[in-house]
């Protein structure tokens, strides 16, 4: 090798060798390949996945729209910019004047010379890229514009139809913003341009602009300043939907009296004065003179700071604040209207509520269904005890949440036994992929009892599953926890629930879904996709294999209908030999006038937000939901169905012009599954977020805002976090039954006293999402939340006992939902309280807390005890179940009740032959069960029914009468 310090070394100058040149040249080419590929990859791979869910015009159509946005948008960008470019060097001067300034500038001009057509070619594309790349990314917009739907109802300023704000006008403002985009674009370009080739000059004797350049300039001056007046026209509608906060509302939305009466004609003002200004520039051209353009655009200006700023200031402080209230309570009205009108809050129910701290057997009759079905299993805790008892393998495990779902008249807790790859003791490519691929079935317990030791009372466990819930594919392959791929197919064995005799029981996937890994380049676009080389060459895959992607049910349907933001807690449901997720659907808006605007991350947030997960939304900020669409997503196959559930809601309808025949009609739903579906609880924070202020609907009762609520704060862990609802089964006073609802409890703001309770019918029928709101009346002393813990928690003889159970066993203690109840004319608090032992993690229910009103404490082994305690001689008896509901219902099997007890000698005689006819009527139902004759157990659940009313009303009269004669209590 040379010596490079000698004197006599001369390094090699020159161009690179022909080998170094190709070597660069095909490294460059297969980066540009495989770029290329990648790109490929990422379109032909989601264009099979599309197509494998049978969606393929959900692809096409957002594709289409985006490419044809792209396409017009960006070469209507680049022909604009490209022109201005062109015409600007075709006015350049023919001569440079003679200057320092030039001469520096005829290097530049030589040097771009041999350049200047592919400059004006590279720079149009280069700006008619990026301008291409924004259009594409509002095809949501577009679709939204070309498909619009009337909303039948007009805005409270302009009287337009709504549609106007939610459809037109953000098309017609990203038309604008894209039209002062390609003036500004095009005006720098070619002043850079002019400055070039001498048109504008800086130094030098004479004018400083050529006539060609001053033409040019004023004209694109003059589109700006013409644009300007569109953009004022544009605000005085905007103003309708503008969102400030005032009151304590954060996204108050609409007009105020400032803005009616001070900004509104202001903006028309400067309409007109901008009209004027971009004809003067116009003129330019002709009059050869900047100056009447200049002191145009200069009045404008100013015109824009007296009108458009200090005038409404003057108006607000002079006028506004003065009298604040009396100018204010008209448009405050309207915000009030259309806030409820656009989250569904319109037709809430109130009534006063004067809660009792005392109640008799005749007022908890009427609650008994109620008091049964107060649910002691907490879905938010006790899913450690379903991992415990009925995971069964390492590789299985349940979500954190579990889910309340109702079958027959039983609340039941449920989870999908799903599969988890943390619990796989070898991981490799096989196994995560090929091997483990499937969890199995799910576990269901009664939500209102559990066992002596305090676990659940199973209806459906095992593995494979045994139960209530009878026979279907249990296998889970599209859940919650299947965030990877798996490959399946013929001839490909994958481990399926193993028992201790028989470990190696193999499955093959016989679903149907998936996309075919056959074709190589497929296999390559996949393993470019999950950067998984193997997936190209590795043996395992089989002909007809399959590649299973995309497969938790958020993930599903968010991509068929990227339109709609999905509720945070896809639930399961067991249907006609099927196991399905649902998920609810919900169309949004932020364009609806005078509307309140909120966040759907903070207004769904709560104490298990971590633990369900967040709504995810295009448009996170909006003023208007509905809950439009009923999802479904296979558990086997991976199917996805969308249900119109809201046929009234115009951006639903909207959104079905854009994507013709992907939304089925109501009138589709399963009756199987029709009885499952329920009220959901993302749209139901948002409301009760809404109804804490927009209870009130008195405008001048709302501008003073002594009368606002707040969601509480969960008292039953650390977090500052407010309560989550809950799915309760419960009956609000005045109304004839128990119904499945949703339901929460309201704090005054600064205080922890209840100031309501709001439950909405959560079951499908004619009340389905009413909204029913029992206001505590002032006196009535109601304890909230965070006091009815404190309650608890200061209680001598509770915080005794419960020391004690911490203490003498080494666990910790888990309180679960605090449940607020109207029952008896009065509030009953429930609680229970798990035990968790210290090194088993599992929790089980040993106690539970109790309240009634504002006195008797009870911590109790049972419910049935602790209302006994808490209620009095009217609690005894109290939890007495009523009849299950018919199972022509929706039912899969109805619920087996408990058999009445045998009445003894001695007993009084109403009571006892009361008892005697319940029993039965019991056994009628019993053989009418296993018979499967419905209309027979139907005709005994009435008769049964009809024998414990009359049993409650004998006992009632008689008090002698022993409680043990009663029909038993469940819990």
């Amino acid at each position: 090798m040379p010596d490079r310090s000698d004197p006599g070394f001369r390094a090699r100058v020159g161009p690179p060798p022909r080998r170094t040149k190709v070597l660069l040249l095909t490294v460059g080419v297969l980066a540009v390949l495989f770029l290329l590929f990648g790109m490929f990859a990422g379109l032909w791979t989601d264009w099979l996945w599309f197509k494998s869910v049978k969606y393929g015009s959900v692809f096409t159509s957002q594709l289409g729209v985006k490419v044809g946005l792209f396409a017009v948008f960006g070469l209507l960008m680049a022909l604009v910019v490209g022109a201005n470019l062109w015409l600007a060097y075709r006015l350049r001067p023919p001569l440079a004047a003679m200057s320092v300034e030039q001469q520096s500038l005829d290097r530049y001009r030589m040097g771009v010379a041999p350049f200047r057509k592919w400059l004006l070619i590279g720079l149009s594309v280069l700006v008619g890229l990026a301008a291409g790349a924004a259009a594409g990314a509002q095809w949501r917009t577009w679709m939204l514009w070309i498909n619009g739907t009337s909303f039948g109802q007009k805005d409270a300023q302009f009287h337009l139809d709504v549609s106007f704000y939610a459809f037109q006008l953000p098309w017609y403002q990203f038309l604008l913003s894209f039209a002062f985009s390609a003036v500004i674009v095009s005006l720098l370009a070619a002043t850079a341009v002019h400055y070039l080739y001498g048109g504008l000059r800086l130094q030098g004797p004479g004018r400083r602009a050529s006539a060609g350049a001053q033409g040019h300039l004023a004209v694109l001056l003059g589109v700006f300043v013409l644009l300007k007046a569109v953009a004022y026209w544009l605000d005085r509608y905007a103003l309708a939907v503008k969102s400030e906060s005032y009151k304590g509302v954060e996204g108050w939305t609409g007009l105020r009296y400032v803005d009616a009466n001070a900004f509104l004609p202001a903006k028309t003002i400067l309409f007109f004065v901008a009209i004027i200004c971009a004809v003067l520039f116009f003129l330019t051209p002709v009059r050869r003179t900047w100056a009447p353009a200049l002191i145009g655009f200069g009045l404008m200006a100013l015109s824009a700071v007296l009108v458009g700023g200090l005038y409404p200031a003057i108006v607000q402080q002079f006028q506004v604040k003065p009298n604040e209230q009396a100018k204010e309570t008209a448009y405050i009205q309207k915000n009030i209207d259309a806030t409820r009108q656009a989250y569904g809050i319109a037709d809430t129910e109130v009534k006063q509520y004067t809660p009792t701290d005392s109640t008799d057997a005749e007022k908890l009759k009427l609650d008994a269904q109620t008091i049964s079905d107060i649910r002691l299993l907490d879905p938010n805790v006790v899913a450690p005890t379903f991992q415990q008892n009925q995971a069964l393998r390492q590789y299985y495990a349940f979500p954190k949440t579990l889910d309340v779902d109702r079958y027959g008249d039983q609340d039941t807790v449920l989870g999908v036994r799903e599969l988890d790859l943390t619990g796989v003791q070898q991981r490799n490519f096989i196994n995560d992929h090929f091997k483990y691929t499937h969890g199995y079935g799910v576990v269901a317990a009664k939500g209102n009892q559990v066992d002596a030791n305090g676990n659940p009372v199973y209806t459906q466990q095992s593995l494979p599953t045994t139960g209530s819930l009878g026979d279907y594919q249990e296998r889970v392959y599209y859940g919650e926890k299947s965030t990877t791929y798996s490959v399946v197919g013929p001839g490909m064995d994958e481990i399926d629930y193993t028992r201790d005799s028989d470990p190696d029981r193999t499955y093959q996937y016989t679903g149907g879904s998936g996309v075919s890994l056959d074709n190589p380049l497929t296999r390559a676009a996949y393993a470019v996709k999950f950067a998984e080389p193997q997936l190209l060459y590795s043996g395992a895959i089989k002909d007809g294999a399959k590649i299973l992607y995309d497969r938790t049910p958020k993930e599903r349907v968010e991509k068929v209908a990227p339109w709609l933001s999905i509720d945070a807690d896809p639930y399961p449901v067991v249907e006609n030999g099927r196991l399905v997720w649902v998920l609810d659907g919900y169309t949004t808006s932020d364009g609806f006038p005078f509307s309140s605007k909120t966040v759907l991350g903070d207004a769904t947030k709560d104490s298990l937000t971590d633990q369900r997960g967040r709504t995810l939304s295009a448009v996170n900020e909006v003023n208007y939901i509905r809950n439009s669409v009923k999802a479904t997503v296979d558990a086997y196959t991976g199917e996805v169905t969308l249900y119109q559930w809201d046929d009234a809601d115009p951006v639903l309808k909207t959104w079905m012009k854009a994507f013709p025949g992907t939304v089925q009609p109501k009138a589709d739903i399963p009756a199987e599954l029709l009885p499952h579906l329920r009220y959901p609880q993302d749209m139901f924070k948002v409301q009760r977020d809404l109804l804490g202020m927009y209870h009130v609907t008195d405008a001048t009762a709302f501008f003073n805002g002594t009368d606002i609520w707040e969601v509480p704060v969960d008292p039953t862990v650390n977090a500052d976090e407010v309560q989550p609802p809950y799915y309760l089964t419960l009956r609000m006073p005045d109304a004839k039954k128990a119904n499945f609802s949703l339901t929460t409890s309201f704090v005054p703001s600064g205080r922890k006293n209840l100031a309501a309770f709001m439950a909405a019918e959560a079951d499908p029928g004619p009340d389905y999402g009413k909204l029913r709101i029992l206001r505590m009346t002032a006196e009535s002393g109601a304890l909230g939340p965070a006091l009815t813990q404190a309650k608890f928690n200061s209680d001598t003889d509770v915080a005794r006992q419960l020391t004690l159970l911490r203490s003498g066993s080494d666990s910790d203690l888990v309180y679960g939902n605090l449940l607020t109840l109207p029952v008896g004319g009065g509030i009953l608090n429930v609680e229970p309280v798990y035990l968790v032992a210290r090194g088993a993690k599992v929790p089980v229910l040993k106690k539970v807390l109790a309240v009634y009103g504002d006195h008797n404490v009870a911590l109790e082994d049972t419910l049935d005890k602790a209302l006994v305690k808490v209620l009095g001689s009217a609690g005894a008896g109290a939890t007495t179940p009523t009849a299950p509901a018919d199972p022509g219902s929706g039912s899969t099997t109805p619920t087996t009740p408990t058999p009445p007890a045998t009445p003894k000698p001695g007993d009084n005689p109403a009571l006892a032959k009361a008892l005697a006819d319940a029993q039965k009527a019991f056994t009628d139902g019993q053989a009418a069960l296993k018979n499967g004759d419905w209309v027979a157990y139907g005709q005994a659940q009435q008769a049964l029914q009809k024998a414990l009313d009359a049993a409650l009303a004998a006992e009632s009269k008689n008090d002698s009468v022993s409680s043990s004669s009663a029909p038993p209590t469940t819990g």
